[in-house]
């Protein structure tokens, strides 16, 4: 195995953490810049691109690690893989828990009934724990079917499996907020208090009919993985993911005619669409660095190197960010603030919505390019620790 690619890998893993950080910490979010909004529905905006760059990325990362294990070997994959599946999950729940109390508990109750009322109302799913199931889905997939044709067969038969279960019990319109059958299945499994709320009703765009999808989406950048893996020639290999890339591209925007482009239901032309995003990224980063790189003697690898540390601790680095905005809401400061017509109105601060107020929208004067600064800043901060951590070698997997 040669050590650029996974280099490339650890660039392109790093810069959708950072992404992953940049789109969940804007200065407010009344002031975002539309590519960095989630579509309303359905539709794909650059921000929607991210979490399945990250989970295609993990596959393409566990094709190399599986690559390892012999035939003999794969309970010690299997092993590997529930362990690192539980751990993930429980830390996703956990970064939900924080800070494990109530922080706006109702007067009018006493402590034990608010803590009861916290945790009826807990957030069970999340970003880390899709990541945690589409790993175990996808890994046990992959080592069943073993074979690149069967795996291939297996992605096939994953997201017909989610669009046969999306229209057949679905409402009339199986693919709309109101009637998708992805959100009475958790609801059934987990009850409507533990869901998210977003959409305006009980409905979690990390659930449980998603998982199928998302383990295609594993399971394609597993594929991937291994024809990177097995290739010799590293021009041939940027050449032949880019037309994959195409044909990705291509599939999944045709059978969105039939099958909407939706993240919220992770349906199979989104699986595809985005995988293709994902490969030509992919391809792009191994033709900079391994190529580009080795041919005009430029050492993009060093000019890329801070999201190269952030890719070698990139869930570390996002329960970092989720901890420290979730502690900043514990300690919050108010304040008289009069306005332009004389009013006098009580604001009530964190350390970090006065930096956003005070600091960044001062200095570039317009609140959206204040957020957007904001959101930078946040990322600058853990991929200093990220470098941090990587030049003193410590290396923390979840």
């Amino acid at each position: 195995m040669e050590t650029k690619r996974y280099v490339a890998l650890d660039i392109l893993r790093g810069m959708t953490i950072a992404g992953m950080i940049l789109v969940n910490n804007p200065g407010t979010w009344g002031k975002i810049y539309a590519p960095l909004r989630h579509a309303a529905w359905h539709g794909c905006t650059p921000t929607d691109l991210v979490f399945p760059f990250f989970l295609f990325i993990v596959g393409v990362a566990m094709a190399f690690s599986f690559a390892r294990f012999t035939e003999g070997s794969a309970r010690g994959a299997g092993k590997k893989l529930v362990i690192r599946g539980v751990l993930i999950f429980i830390t996703g729940l956990l970064l939900n828990a924080f800070p494990f109390y109530p922080l706006s508990p109702n007067p009018d109750l006493s402590w034990g009934a608010n803590y009861l009322n916290w945790l009826n109302n807990l957030r069970i799913f999340g970003v880390l724990q899709r990541i945690a199931m589409a790993y175990l889905l996808g890994g046990f997939l992959a080592l069943w079917l073993r074979k690149p044709k069967k795996i291939a067969w297996g992605v096939v038969a994953v997201l017909l499996i989610h669009w046969a279960i999306l229209y057949f019990f679905g409402g009339d319109d199986p693919y709309s907020k109101e009637g998708n059958i992805a959100g009475p299945i958790d609801i059934w499994l987990i009850g409507k208090s533990h869901l998210y709320r977003g959409f305006g009703l009980p409905f979690d765009p990390e659930g449980v009919l998603g998982v199928l999808s998302g383990a295609g989406t594993v399971l394609l950048g597993y594929l991937v993985g291994g024809l990177v893996q097995r290739s010799r020639s590293k021009i041939d290999t940027v050449g032949l993911l880019y037309t994959l890339s195409l044909v990705s591209l291509g599939l999944g925007y045709v059978w969105g005619n039939w099958l909407p482009i939706n993240k919220p239901l992770w349906t199979g032309s989104y699986v595809l669409y985005a995988a293709g995003w994902s490969t030509l990224f992919l391809a792009f980063f191994i033709y900079l660095v391994d190529v580009v790189g080795c041919w005009k003697k430029i050492n993009f690898e060093k000019a890329l190197y801070p999201f190269k540390a952030l890719g070698m601790n990139p869930l570390f680095a996002f329960v970092m960010a989720g901890l420290l905005s979730k502690m900043a809401r514990m300690f919050s400061w108010q304040v008289a603030v009069m306005a332009a017509d004389g009013t006098v109105s009580d604001v009530r601060y964190t350390f970090l919505s006065w930096f956003y107020r005070h600091v960044c929208v001062p200095i570039f004067g317009k609140e959206e390019l204040g957020s957007l600064s904001y959101a930078l800043c946040y990322v600058a901060l853990f991929t200093l620790m990220a470098i941090f951590l990587h030049r003193k070698k410590i290396f923390i997997k979840l």
